[in-house]
């Protein structure tokens, strides 16, 4: 039996068919993507024209190292987005128990399932005892809920002597005042680390998972040579390289969450949490609101799960905000 496809935000043909009179441009807020991008240096011709070499790789990775603060860049794998790290580490181990702290992102759960583990979703940690892997989305999608970085570096410790693994997604630490462990020398742990949403830059495709340097061999080899393109590598070395740009957008991207959580409650929603990029609120009629902002051509997210909850993101300027600010009206 083939599986339910996972809903995933930022599918506009889903939303065009929903809406097909709804008026373009769309306004997709149905992702937590910065919507004020990174300035894209011009690119050398050759990095389109070449394979990447091994020298622009270790480039990347010393950068990334420096960004996230990890001690060495051999801890440091760069990958075509973090999606094929979700889809890889699972490849990685015999079948085990695995415990998926959620509500969250489904691929996490799908991945590991999809290559033969035993997977149960939990809504804490005490939940998670017995698991030989656990998996924690640090701030949490789609309600931003977080764990304290000691308690995650005891649970990796206790996980690493019986041989298990804790994986924590930190898709969206960027730009949060969330205590990562990027820079933590721990065994048993693997961090994955975003860099589409922040730098608003999705579709170039670029992730990196930070862990022992075993590991990273490991998964360095599984994803194979050249996994990374000439311009995904030079465009997050210069991203990476700007911490004042990052600093900037942690500014202006929190203000931005503060007027959308203004809105929202304006318009009778009731703001369950988030990060800087995306709002999850709950709303008495949400499934009407979303097919009036459908019909005005805005897609946010909804949840089959839980029918009152909706989530936005971040307009991308004032045309998009008072597009936004008249529906919700």
């Amino acid at each position: 039996m083939a599986e339910e496809p996972i809903a995933h935000g930022g599918d506009l043909d889903a939303a065009r068919r929903l809406f097909p009179e709804a008026p373009e441009p769309w306004i997709d807020l149905s992702t937590g993507i910065n919507p004020v991008p990174y300035p894209c240096p011009v690119l050398e011709a050759s990095a389109f024209r070449r394979l990447p070499s091994a020298n622009d790789l270790a480039d990347l990775r010393r950068t990334a190292a420096a960004a996230y603060r990890a001690p060495d860049p051999a801890r440091v794998v760069a990958a075509p987005g973090t999606q094929i790290l979700i889809e890889t580490l699972p490849r990685l181990r015999g079948p085990c128990r695995v415990a998926v702290l959620g509500p969250t992102y489904a691929e996490h759960a799908a991945g590991w399932s999809r290559a033969g583990h035993a997977v149960a979703t939990v809504t804490d940690l005490d939940g998670a005892a017995g698991a030989d892997v656990v998996v924690v989305v640090n701030p949490n999608n789609p309600d931003g809920r977080t764990w304290p970085r000691e308690t995650l570096l005891a649970l990796a410790g206790d996980l690493a002597r019986r041989g298990g693994l804790l994986v924590v997604d930190e898709a969206f630490a960027d730009l949060e005042a969330v205590a990562s462990l990027g820079g933590a020398v721990a065994p048993g742990l693997v961090v994955l680390r975003s860099f589409g949403k922040t730098y608003g830059l999705a579709g170039i495709r670029l992730g990196f998972a930070l862990c022992d340097p075993a590991l990273a061999a490991a998964i360095a080899e599984a994803l194979g040579p050249w996994a990374v393109s000439g311009p995904a590598l030079a465009i997050g070395r210069a991203a990476l390289s700007d911490e004042s740009w990052r600093r900037d957008a942690a500014i202006a991207r929190a203000a931005d969450a503060g007027r959308l959580d203004r809105m929202i409650a304006r318009a009778g929603g009731t703001v369950i949490g988030g990060t800087c990029l995306f709002r999850t609120a709950d709303f008495y009629d949400a499934a009407g609101l979303f097919a009036r902002l459908g019909r005005a051509g805005i897609y946010v997210r909804r949840f089959g799960e839980a029918p009152r909850r909706l989530r936005f993101g971040l307009p991308a300027d004032r045309t998009e905000w008072c597009r936004l600010s008249r529906v919700l009206r």
